[in-house]
């Protein structure tokens, strides 16, 4: 199977700990843009509404990951894997306050796994 996103050994490990300091029931949300960026933003479960604007592109971390469906629709032909920078994440963010951030990257699906991917049932 495809997965639509990943993320780095850093980001799991910071995921972790941000387990341990708010409780396991976390999620992950990627807009695009405005007073929120366009990063993958870290949230408690339930802080933010999610709805038929968005997209449940799977797990990283034990943690669901959504993004806004008018980045998906840009991104879906990508992997997005998601990593850590030391710095100021989304100004919501809950890794902000540890000093990193996280961080999306991308990489172009293969011929084999666009194919692959059109066999699953899409989620827009």
């Amino acid at each position: 199977m495809v997965d639509k996103v990943i993320a780095t050994p850093a980001a799991l490990e910071l995921i972790a700990f941000l387990k341990t300091k708010h409780g396991p029931g976390l999620m992950f949300h990627q807009s695009g843009g405005c007073c929120d960026n366009s990063a993958a933003n870290c949230y408690l479960l339930g802080e933010i509404t999610m709805g038929a604007g968005d997209v449940l592109l799977g797990e990283i971390g034990g943690c669901a990951f959504y993004i806004g469906k008018a980045q998906y629709d840009y991104w879906k032909h990508t992997q997005l894997i998601i990593d850590v920078v030391d710095g100021s994440g989304g100004d919501f963010s809950l890794e902000t306050p540890e000093g990193k951030g996280f961080l999306t990257r991308s990489r172009v699906f293969t011929a084999e796994e666009l194919q692959a991917l059109q066999g699953l049932k899409q989620t827009d």
